[in-house]
């Protein structure tokens, strides 16, 4: 299969021109040695813009998982037996969430509300997810079956999250984000280490420009089985990242080198039965 990670800007607030942008980076996902991505992977809040002021604010622009503009991107992706995931303030009654959703030919098939929330930009006024994480069957005829787990940027910063995704199955692991410009350390540290402790494709989205005061850095990346990268970028510039990835790879979780003297499967050698304390409230 095919992944592209798609490192854009976004316009604060104007839902209308971020999915014109969304439709316009869709039919640029054809690589020109390896055909049409499979998977592609948009940042965080990339139609709505996150660095809201206030709950008001945010409302005011949020968007309902019902709303016409994902059928306009189930379409797109129809074209080309495309799925994505994408990133955006969504409204459900009172409550409103950061949310991500994965968009096939046919629409939404599923979509996750971030669990994970730090003192920044809209996650100040959103409402906690309630899970659960889950990966998520994607089938095309175009590449055999990959599962598909959802996280959302400060997501990555925690181990578990990551680790409960690929005990479900996940093959890949998507995290849209908006890391700002404080944060340049998390896009070279974290997307290897997921990759690496579960042994899956990470691709992590960031975006670029600016909103209210915060800078957005890029430096994407697609991270392969065991932490290798496969593709990043080094600046903050509009591009689409490309990289190829074997769901099998990812499946084999048990991992030799020189032959039998070197052997290792990070899920088989855990031990949950010492794992209580990670699950325990706070103290």
């Amino acid at each position: 299969m095919l992944i592209a990670c798609v490192q854009s800007d976004v316009s604060f607030a104007d839902p209308r021109e971020n999915v014109e942008r969304v439709l316009g980076w869709l039919d640029r996902t054809s690589h020109p040695a390896s055909g049409d991505a499979h998977l592609v992977v948009f940042p965080e809040c990339m139609l709505t813009g996150y660095a809201f002021d206030s709950r008001q604010q945010a409302a005011e622009v949020a968007i309902s998982l019902d709303d016409p503009m994902f059928s306009r991107i189930a379409a797109r992706l129809r074209r080309r037996e495309q799925h994505a995931t994408i990133g955006f303030v969504e409204s459900a009654g009172q409550r409103l969430y950061n949310a991500a959703v994965l968009v096939g030919p046919q629409g939404i098939e599923s979509h996750y509300r971030k669990i994970h929330l730090p003192h920044l930009g809209v996650d100040r006024f959103v409402d906690r997810g309630e899970g659960p994480y889950q990966s998520i069957p994607v089938s095309t005829s175009r590449c055999d079956d990959f599962r598909v787990g959802m996280a959302i940027c400060y997501d990555g910063s925690f181990p578990e999250p990551s680790r409960v995704l690929a005990l479900d199955g996940a093959d890949v692991i998507t995290l849209p984000t908006n890391w700002p410009d404080p944060a340049t350390h998390t896009a070279g540290i974290v997307p290897p280490a997921r990759s690496m402790e579960n042994h899956v494709y990470f691709v992590a989205a960031n975006r670029v420009g600016s909103e209210n005061g915060f800078s957005f850095f890029g430096r994407s990346s697609i991270c392969g089985p065991d932490g290798v990268v496969l593709a990043s970028s080094s600046d903050n510039d509009e591009t689409i990242l490309f990289a190829e990835a074997d769901p099998e790879l990812a499946r084999n979780k048990r991992i030799q080198r020189d032959g039998e003297a070197h052997t290792i499967d990070r899920f088989a050698d855990r031990c949950p039965e010492f794992y209580h304390r990670l699950v325990e409230p706070k103290r």
